[in-house]
């Protein structure tokens, strides 16, 4: 007989092992299955949780999700670093978003004019402003914005923390890979691991990103390629996240405490390339030195490459999708980690037959099909 669960995640990122974790703690037994949990999207991210500095003219829905899921992050945090033990660099110092040229400017002041609108705080700040926040900031610094209420958190720690807080609470870590799920009916579901092996579910979350669609055929989920680059310095060389344009281009640069700056982020539609390349690394390196001149300055530790699991509308899929017992969470693009804390309480919610959070309504899998 194939080992049973009540609940099998196929994927073991920062929202699977979250949605496994919270589960696990309501008192069913869980499994996730991945070779290498936190090992995708989730070890590339930069862990910005930014939804105030990252809205768009067109993400209302998104902006909405992100919000809860930030009002959340403190007591997700708390709970979390006590019982793993693990600390997760969460900071608050907020988010400081720079223009360097006139054209920048103008942009970053009709985005602050359309955040005012939808109630976010932000501050309109000279040049001399945001250099007397961030010191190492280029001369050549016209203005910016401050997101004061953004937030950031080093995602491969709260992987760890993840991992240990599962398995301390009962949950078990399976180091194989879904290759496919029976949920037909006729014998009960199960999901079958790469290995040949079928572990036997009473319900089945996929989890897996941007492969998420190669289990559930139809999820529209596509990978959405992403070079960041990782750079150590002294520590205080940046205190809190600093996003900035540079001739229409994005990049954000987000410091550690341990002094690790993350710098991103190209996004490419380039399917599963996994090519660090060239180009990638010049432009990321040539649009943060026009904002932090220093920055050339710094070791070059890390070249890596993720795959966001982007949707048409960049909301994520968070509900019943497929047969019946079949759960998804998944395409959270680039908001992964910021969107943990309402996701895990949204899947176990529905895995135990209670109401999710209302906002995560936008997120049900088949609003595609309608």
């Amino acid at each position: 007989m194939p080992p049973t669960y009540d609940v099998v995640i196929a994927g073991g990122g920062v929202a699977g092992l979250a949605a496994a974790w919270r589960t696990v703690r309501r008192g069913l037994s869980v499994a996730v299955a991945d070779p290498a949990p936190g090992g995708g999207a989730t070890h590339a991210s930069a862990g910005m949780l930014a939804p105030v500095s990252e809205v768009t003219y067109t993400e209302e829905p998104l902006l909405r999700l992100g919000l809860a899921s930030l009002a959340a992050w403190p007591h997700f945090r708390a709970e979390l670093e006590d019982e793993s033990g693990v600390e997760l660099d969460y900071r608050t110092e907020g988010t400081l978003e720079v223009a360097r040229g006139a054209d920048d400017m103008a942009y970053l002041d009709d985005l602050a004019a359309f955040e005012r609108t939808l109630g976010l705080r932000v501050e309109r700040l000279t040049g001399r402003e945001c250099r007397s926040f961030e010191p190492m900031l280029a001369p050549s610094v016209r203005g910016g914005l401050l997101a004061r209420d953004d937030a950031w958190v080093n995602p491969r720690r709260v992987v760890r923390a993840l991992r240990t807080a599962f398995e301390k609470a009962g949950g078990t870590l399976v180091a194989d890979r879904v290759s496919g799920i029976d949920a037909s009916g006729t014998g009960g579901a199960s999901v079958r691991l790469a290995s040949g092996e079928a572990v036997a579910a009473g319900q089945i979350v996929v989890a897996a990103g941007s492969w998420s669609a190669s289990l559930l055929p139809g999820l529209p989920v596509r990978p959405v390629k992403g070079e960041i680059l990782r750079l150590r310095g002294p520590r205080g060389f940046l205190t809190r996240c600093v996003r900035g344009l540079v001739h229409g281009s994005p990049a954000y640069l987000v410091p550690r405490g341990d002094g690790e700056i993350t710098l991103g982020a190209t996004a490419q539609e380039l399917g599963y390339d996994a090519r660090v390349t060239a180009g990638g690394v010049y432009e990321l390196l040539r649009d943060a030195r026009e904002l932090v001149p220093g920055i050339t300055e710094l070791e070059l530790t890390e070249t890596t490459v993720g795959f966001r699991p982007g949707t048409p509308d960049n909301l994520p899929l968070i509900g019943p999708a497929g047969p019946p017992g079949v759960f998804a969470a998944t395409g959270h693009g680039r908001n992964g980690v910021l969107l943990t804390p309402i996701t895990a309480d949204a899947v176990a919610a529905l895995l135990t037959g209670d109401e999710p959070p209302p906002v995560t309504g936008a997120c049900h899998p088949g609003r595609f099909s309608k």
